[in-house]
């Protein structure tokens, strides 16, 4: 029986003329492997063909996307996770499931070798290959682009020369990658960091400076996780999916960044995201009300560590599970509502309310019927500022005058 290699086919350039020269350099059958997780734009069985007319012995399509959204994109919500303060981690949450699923496609066709269509330079080797290794050690991987060095314009003329029914072109060069929490644009005349995106660069979004009337939306959560939307029930996807479409009619979640990738380049990214960019303002917002003061800057740590850690394709590392521990258990008391108006590019917060929340009129009001005792006050200033007096006595002792 002829050795299977099973690709992780997304239906692009690279993973289209990857099937011909996996086949060519090994002699083995290729089995594409493509998983929906919500990426929608092409219909996934015409992918599932793509990969047949590219010579792949077998095709198919894993359905994943509530699995993607309930069990990756809610991690990264609660994690608020924003790589650089900017990145809500659209593509590095989508490749530990695709590595999960491939291990799982290897396993039911006995093969022994995986494969994936990533460069050398991109992050997503290593987030494939980390997570393989975690997952099933044994499986040996392949990376014909990055282990042959295969250049952009290479693969072009490759496709064209093989007359391979793919979508990116000499004309059309950008590299997307896309699923339901956003979608990453890069390379073409992007790479010059002066060039600003042209309007056909963006799908998920529309332009900001033209918006439509403002949106009103209430957003339910429970345990830090979306519930209601306007007060009908929905899905972890539902709820992705529907402000994916009325975040995005207003232009808000599209994001330009020179980011620090994990092998050492700076590398020029353009993402829409606004889905997740609205969910992560409203979680962030609830969570303002209902977690402790020190828990909640406590948390901002985690949830860097955490970011950081997806980014680097560390999904499945001990630290990475432990932290998960600690975001789940803050989350307890992550319930509540949260009105934000969609306008112009922004999602503002103009409203909350939780039954769990730690905001207490009486002590924050100024009016009447507080409940604050401001006698407390000063004794506690003395205390507090304790240590700072007695620094700025041992200064006046030696001479040193802080106004000079």
């Amino acid at each position: 029986m002829t050795e299977r290699i099973v690709l992780a086919y997304s239906g692009g350039l690279d993973t289209s003329v990857a099937i011909g020269w996996i086949h060519e350099a090994t002699g083995a059958d290729v089995v594409a492997m493509a998983v929906d997780v919500g990426q929608d734009g092409e219909d996934l069985e015409t992918i599932r063909q793509r990969a047949l007319d590219c010579g792949a012995v077998e095709a198919y399509v894993a359905d994943a996307r509530d699995e993607f959204a309930e069990e990756y994109c809610m991690a990264g919500l609660k994690a608020n996770t924003l790589y650089m303060d900017a990145y809500p981690n659209v593509s590095a949450l989508s490749r530990p499931i695709i590595a999960k699923h491939l291990v799982r496609a290897a396993r039911q066709f006995g093969a022994t070798t995986v494969a994936h269509g990533c460069t050398g330079k991109g992050n997503d080797q290593v987030r494939f290959e980390v997570s393989l290794t975690s997952l099933a050690p044994d499986l040996k991987c392949i990376a014909p682009v990055r282990d042959l060095a295969l250049t952009r314009e290479a693969a072009i003329e490759y496709a064209e020369r093989n007359e391979l029914p793919i979508v990116t072109t000499k004309t059309n060069p950008f590299s997307v990658d896309q699923n339901v929490w956003g979608r990453a644009v890069e390379t073409g005349f992007l790479e010059d960091i002066w060039n600003g995106p042209t309007k056909d660069v963006y799908e998920y979004t529309d332009d900001p400076a033209f918006p439509p009337p403002a949106d009103e939306v209430t957003i339910t959560f429970e345990k830090g996780i979306p519930t209601k939307i306007d007060g009908r029930a929905v899905t972890p996807l539902e709820a992705i999916v529907e402000l994916n479409q009325r975040a995005g009619a207003q232009g808000i979640g599209r994001i330009d960044i020179v980011e620090d990738r994990l092998v050492g380049i700076k590398s020029r990214e353009v993402y829409e995201a606004p889905g997740a960019m609205t969910l992560i303002a409203a979680h962030r917002e609830l969570e303002n009300i209902t977690l402790e003061r020190e828990q909640a800057r406590f948390k901002k740590q985690v949830e860097q560590r955490w970011t950081e850690l997806v980014y680097d394709g560390q999904w499945y590392s001990p630290l990475k599970q432990n932290l998960d521990s600690f975001i789940d258990d803050s989350q307890e008391y992550v319930s509540g509502e949260i009105r934000m108006v969609l306008h112009g590019g922004r999602a503002t917060v103009e409203g909350r309310r939780s039954d769990s929340t730690l905001y207490d009129f009486g002590l924050a009001t100024y009016d009447e019927g507080q409940t604050f005792d401001q006698s407390a006050a000063r004794g506690f200033i003395d205390i507090f500022g304790l240590s700072s007096k007695q620094a700025a006595a041992r200064d006046v002792r030696f001479g040193k005058d802080k106004l000079k």
